[in-house]
């Protein structure tokens, strides 16, 4: 069980090395991190449905002879919910790495592992 969700996300990572190689996904980085980590995790989780389809049609040709049987085997049920488990997990790995890449790696990591100073006020009370 443990060694086939190894498998998956190995084969997951392949897919988003893949893509961004390709420089898939930086139409949007003007915009808004929300659009663009929701953009990012849509075009991902579709190319990793694609290899998805792709390794379950190879699959099936090679337990079976020929494409006809091995399409009409695949259970594309079970790849659209696993591409939709796998858009939802992306949206909020790609709205971090937005938000790493808007506000500089350096910055990004004193945020969120060393926290922000605190405010200072005056005797007033002001901030």
């Amino acid at each position: 069980m443990y060694c086939s969700a190894l498998i998956d996300v190995l084969s997951i990572a392949k897919v988003m090395l893949v893509g961004e190689y390709a420089d898939r996904g930086i139409r949007l980085e003007g915009e808004p991190i929300i659009e663009s980590a929701v953009y990012k995790a849509f075009l991902f989780g579709l190319l990793v449905f694609v290899f998805h389809v792709v390794e379950e049609v190879v699959k099936e040709l090679l337990h079976r002879e020929n494409l006809a049987t091995a399409l009409r085997e695949m259970r594309l049920d079970d790849l659209a919910m696993r591409g939709v488990v796998i858009f939802c997990t992306f949206i909020p790995l790609f709205g971090f790495r937005e938000l790493k890449r808007v506000l500089g790696e350096e910055t990004f990591y004193t945020l969120l592992f060393r926290g922000r100073p605190a405010a200072r006020t005056d005797i007033s009370g002001k901030v």
